[in-house]
């Protein structure tokens, strides 16, 4: 999984006893109850293996719930009078066990089966539910169309399905689903066959190999798709909405080669039937590695112009990767997730490595270097055995500590060593220790000291890491070129000259960046050599570091309207209608029409732009600025909203409805546009007029309702 939004970009950087008495005992009975589910889950992992989960699955779109009907079969390891399966929000439920008597209850986080079971025999038991999920499934509204996806990892998938949350107990699910015709259904494994009654559609999904529960997944909307074939014959679904035909062939670029390449490199066949890859509304992350069906971020949906400024390319290798890594062999606990995310970011770089070539792949590890040494030298460097550790230490840490270790150990072994790392371990849990053992085996080196320094020390291996980058010439005459940033431009003029003449995408960047402090009249030839020299990042470098335009630079700042990039457009638009207020009209008649990337950056910055201009068509001002409050609906992506909360912020002008969608973002699932809604909203209630207006709100959300009069109080 990735955390967060990761982009191909080249860009640079960036909480009386009485009463006594009855406390304790309170505290007495909740550390006990702590103790037992503790206990209960260690006794459990030893007394039961649960082996298949057959699930049919009916979600209720009007209701937002979850009616399912399962098959678990398992086998008693130890004679017990109980056992459980994990399960959230169920309002009714019936279990059967099919091979002897049974009694069941409900204890609002399992569901506990009473028998008498006896040691070395199978069981099945049927479980028919309804559960209303409050995470893990989530119903959106797709601009007028049902959307529903899951998401296991950090949020359980016993939600929605009652099933095994601890990941250390591997099962077998094949999925049945039942949806509105005409909708498709994606889920993990084969799909079998459909059944089609009535206005309703049975999708029927088989897997062969059993997984940990939170790499169950679920997505049903409105799709097409593309089909490939992996050179080793595996067949891959690429999916999207029908009204992104158009940007199939860039957002899903390389994906033949990058699932080529990693069958090669880790020496491992790809250990599933199949692989899909669906875009989703809102979702959490960047991308999710469920088994055999990667789920991502629809606004990684991108257009030939939207591609090297924010790519799929970095999110579809990292979850590519995961299926070896996770998926196949899955840490025994937060204290090796390194093993998933760490070899999950090593994997994809090396990808983009192959489709961007050395120099990306140096600069990126350099950008990582930076922000762990930065942690580190504030002594906040973390252990990759911490596991408590941030994303940061998990991913990257992670990702440069099998570098380092592939270089002490040569490439030859490292990939020895992920082979049969994985092939000893396939389907099963494992430590860190599983991976070193394995490591040592193929080098025959003694891998003590990099263990001690990269999974059991805080402090970030600066030297060592600054000694493998000085092996890259990119990234030497890159430390050369930074090293002037303090120099005076009349001293390194010649040297930002000679590297504008024929750039290298990142010392092109580095030059320009060195302009923004010197003297105009100095800077402004250098300026007009890197916007002529071709280079779309350098000129990219321009319109985001610029602080103001002179008017000598006019013309040649005006080209970058036309770059092939919604970022440079999105910038430059922005800047000449602040620098050049004669001249307003004009821009924005030239970029009228313009949509940008899917959270609409440029239309969204166009249409406050245009409402702050009096004189640019106002016969047209009411209808344009309906389009902005429409923006805010929950119908739409949580980007776009996003970009019409904060525009309307900035223009004053949000009415009743746009405050009622702006109160909803705020208790929104996606907590990333949560945080970003109850900033605004905060801005808001400092002003008398929007406290007052938001005072008169009255909202059919009950939790949204909560949350205003909280914050009103």
């Amino acid at each position: 999984m990735i955390l967060d939004y990761i982009s191909y970009s080249k860009a640079i950087p960036y909480f009386e006893c009485y009463i006594c008495s009855n406390i304790f005992m309170r505290f007495i009975s909740t550390f006990f109850v702590i103790l037992f589910c503790l206990s209960a889950k260690a006794q459990q992992q030893a007394t039961v293996d649960f082996k298949k989960i057959e699930a049919e699955i009916n979600p209720d779109f009007s209701s937002k719930t979850i009616t399912g009907k399962l098959t678990v079969e398992f086998e008693i390891l130890k004679n017990t009078d109980s056992i459980y399966l994990d399960a959230k929000n169920i309002t009714d439920f019936k279990i059967q066990l099919k091979n002897g008597q049974n009694q069941s209850k409900f204890d609002e986080n399992h569901l506990i089966i009473y028998s008498s079971f006896v040691a070395g025999k199978m069981y099945s038991a049927t479980l028919t539910y309804t559960a209303k999920p409050s995470q893990a499934l989530y119903f959106v509204d797709n601009e007028g169309k049902d959307q529903l996806w899951t998401q296991g990892q950090g949020k359980y998938t016993s939600h929605w399905l009652p099933s095994i949350d601890d990941m250390n107990d591997k099962i077998e699910f094949d999925l049945n689903i039942i949806a509105p015709a005409g909708k498709t259904v994606i889920a993990n494994g084969k799909l079998t066959k459909k059944d089609q009654k009535s206005d309703k559609t049975t999708w029927y999904f088989d897997m062969q190999q059993p997984m940990s529960s939170y790499l169950v997944a679920l997505a049903i909307g409105d799709y097409d798709k593309k089909e490939i074939t992996s050179t080793s014959g595996v067949p891959i679904a690429l999916y999207y909405y029908p009204e992104d035909a158009q940007k199939v062939e860039s957002t899903y670029r390389y994906t033949q080669e990058i699932f080529d390449f990693f069958e090669q490199e880790i020496g491992v066949a790809y250990p599933w039937q199949n692989y899909k890859e669906v875009p989703v509304k809102d979702f959490l992350y960047a991308g999710m590695e469920n088994t055999t069906a990667t789920l991502f971020s629809d606004a990684f949906m991108v257009d030939s112009t939207g591609f090297d400024d924010r790519n799929y390319i970095n999110v579809n290798a990292h979850e590519l990767a995961h299926q070896w890594f996770g998926d196949l062999v899955t840490e025994t606990s937060s204290t090796h997730h390194w093993l998933q995310e760490g070899f999950a970011t090593y994997y994809a770089l090396l990808a983009e490595k192959q489709v961007f070539g050395d120099d990306y792949f140096y600069w990126q590890m350099y950008q990582t270097a930076e922000q762990l040494k930065e942690l580190s030298d504030r002594g906040k460097g973390e252990k990759l055995l911490n596991p408590g550790a941030s994303s940061l230490t998990f991913y990257q840490k992670g990702a440069w500590a099998l570098h380092i270790l592939r270089e002490e150990i040569g490439d030859e072994a490292f990939r020895i060593a992920v082979s049969d790392y994985l092939k000893e371990n396939q389907f099963q849990n494992v430590e860190s220790d599983d991976f070193i053992a394995a490591a040592e085996n193929a080098s025959g080196q003694d891998l003590s000291a990099f263990k001690a320094d990269w999974l059991e020390q805080s402090a970030f291996q600066a030297d060592a890491v600054l000694a493998s980058l000085k092996k890259s010439e990119f990234i030497r005459n890159y430390l050369e070129l930074s090293a002037l940033r303090k120099i005076p431009l009349s001293k390194k003029g010649k040297a930002l000259d000679k590297t504008l003449t024929l750039p290298n995408d990142y010392l092109g960047q580095e030059a320009v960046y060195q302009l923004a402090d010197a003297p105009l009249e100095e800077s402004l030839p250098l300026y007009k050599k890197a916007i002529t020299s071709g280079n779309r990042w350098v000129r990219q470098a321009i319109a985001v570091s610029m602080q103001e335009i002179p008017s000598t630079f006019k013309a040649d700042y005006e080209m970058l309207l036309e770059d092939d990039s919604y970022v440079t457009r999105e910038a430059a638009l922005l800047a000449l209608w602040v620098s050049f207020p004669q001249d307003r009209a004009s821009y924005l008649q030239k970029m009228e029409g313009v949509v940008g990337f899917s959270d609409k950056n440029i239309e969204t910055l166009w249409l406050a732009l245009s409402l702050a201009t009096p004189e640019y068509k106002p016969e047209g001002k009411q209808k344009r600025y309906q389009q902005l409050l429409d923006y805010t609906n929950e119908s739409y992506p949580f980007q776009i909203r996003e970009n019409a909360f904060k525009y309307l912020y900035q223009l004053q002008l949000y009415e009743k409805e746009s405050l009622k969608n702006l109160v909803l973002g705020c208790v929104h699932f996606n907590w990333r546009f949560a945080q970003s809604s109850r900033s605004i909203l905060d801005l808001l209630l400092k002003e008398t007029m929007w406290s007052n207006a938001l005072r008169d709100l009255k909202l059919d959300n009950e939790k949204a309702q909560d949350f205003l009069n909280k914050k009103l109080n």
